[in-house]
């Protein structure tokens, strides 16, 4: 069997997650603890997280922020993506170990996922990808699934080791936002960013870089007609897309220009901020 796909070859992909926290005390420990990531540093009121040498989660604590609703725009999951399917067997072990509060699996025949939430709310998955042979597709097209994932099997693939933390390789796989319109939020990622459409239904869409199933996502299953975040409340502050090399930079760039869409460069990295009202940092990485 080949390998999984491989995000970092991607032109585009995802860099470090940044969430506003009320308990940055309380939160960190839960990812620590329940998904496996290490304290890769820490600066003032914000904790960056992540596996080996690399941050992908960064924490910033406001105890005034107020909570983000659960139909509000903004995040829907950061998802983790695990470097093979042994290793997710292993961490599913370990949340079960743990009792972690589960809130559903998947098998998506491009990956399997297991889903929950942390203390604040803020939604994750962590999963592992098929290799990209075996994603189904219809006429040449993907067609992303939810059928049941196999548990047992799942944890039998993890079977002969025990989970130490997340492993080298681990990463931010996409990020799936909670939008008030779809065709809106594709429009944007695909016309300013330059994503591609892998996806589409009417309330969903799914974009990325390179023929990844999909970086990001959108969603309005719970947030139709929402206007964008409030910049103050917890919850997705905002997202990095990093360049693989200055092609890539170029050609993001390029297509922020070319859409018209408002943007600020600061020294290497250029900022704008989605309809969803989530900010995205482009640097190279």
């Amino acid at each position: 069997m080949s390998p999984p796909d491989p995000i970092p070859a991607t032109p585009l992909r995802i860099g470090t997650v940044s969430l506003v926290v009320r308990d940055l005390a309380r939160m960190a420990d839960f990812y620590r603890e329940v998904i496996g990531l290490a304290e890769i540093g820490r600066d003032g009121a914000t904790v960056q997280l992540g596996a080996g040498p690399r941050a992908f989660l960064a924490l910033t604590e406001d105890r005034s922020a107020p909570l983000s609703g659960r139909r509000s725009a903004g995040l829907f999951h950061t998802a983790f993506l695990l470097p093979d399917r042994a290793s997710l067997g292993r961490w599913l072990r370990h949340a079960a170990d743990l009792r972690a509060p589960l809130q559903g699996a998947s098998d998506h025949g491009v990956s399997e996922a297991i889903y929950l939430a942390d203390p604040e709310g803020n939604g994750i998955e962590v999963y592992a990808d098929r290799a990209g042979a075996e994603w189904p597709r219809e006429g040449g097209a993907l067609q992303m699934v939810s059928d049941p994932l196999d548990m047992q099997a799942l944890l039998a693939a993890g079977a002969g080791g025990t989970f130490a933390g997340a492993p080298m390789g681990t990463t931010v796989g996409h990020v799936h936002l909670q939008v008030g319109d779809v065709a809106e939020s594709e429009r944007f990622y695909a016309t300013a960013l330059g994503l591609d459409v892998m996806q589409h239904m009417p309330s969903a869409t799914f974009l990325s870089s390179g023929g990844y199933h999909h970086h990001v996502a959108g969603n309005i299953w719970n947030s139709r007609g929402a206007r964008p975040r409030d910049p103050a409340a917890t919850g997705l502050k905002g997202f990095e897309l990093l360049a693989r090399d200055e092609a890539a930079f170029g050609a993001a760039e390029a297509a922020i220009l070319a859409s018209g869409a408002t943007a600020a460069r600061e020294r290497e990295a250029i900022h704008l901020t989605d309809p969803a009202g989530v900010g995205i940092t482009l640097k190279r990485g």
